[in-house]
């Protein structure tokens, strides 16, 4: 299914532990994670509250039993490891994390760099420019493709994994 983001998606919980969290349905004012669909996935944050304990991750909202699973932890409380949240009422929420958020800089630019475009690239004025080196092993997610400008070089002892129906083109 499709990684979906909506706005003003926020309900509580009171599921302990580290595992799929069951959702006790939408805040006042706010909309239900139905409006994701089911099967579908989403960024989320759980947080405690009145507490400390908090997670931002990737999810998969299931309409059956009203769940959210936590797939994989972008950040926490915990070191970036899930969260073992304690009893009490939690918010679960749909964010756009920080770390996953492209934008333009006060010159215009926009500096994209993370999990799907892997080195650093930047974009000005219609130019992208992309790193020469491959410089940590790298994994193309499954269902992409990757472009590079060379002669690129892979450093020494370097990964970089293309799945099967994925390439890696270099121009």
């Amino acid at each position: 299914m499709a990684l979906v983001l909506k706005d003003r998606v926020k309900e509580t919980t009171t599921s302990t532990g580290t595992t799929t969290i069951t959702l006790a349905g939408a805040v006042t004012d706010f909309q239900s994670f139905s409006a994701i669909g089911d099967g579908n996935t989403t960024y989320y944050t759980i947080s405690l509250t009145n507490g400390d304990e908090w997670e931002v991750g990737i999810g998969q909202y299931t309409a059956s039993g009203t769940t959210l699973s936590r797939d994989t932890v972008l950040a926490s409380s915990n070191s970036g490891s899930l969260v073992n949240f304690s009893a009490g009422t939690k918010d679960v929420f749909c964010v756009y994390p920080a770390g996953k958020s492209v934008y333009a800089d006060s010159n215009g630019d926009v500096d994209v760099s993370g999990e799907i475009t892997g080195q650093e690239m930047t974009a000005s004025n219609g130019l992208f420019v992309n790193n020469k080196t491959v410089g940590t092993d790298y994994s193309i997610p499954s269902g992409y493709n990757a472009t590079s400008t060379g002669p690129m070089t892979v450093t020494s002892g370097v990964t970089v994994t293309i799945p099967t129906g994925s390439r890696w083109l270099v121009l």
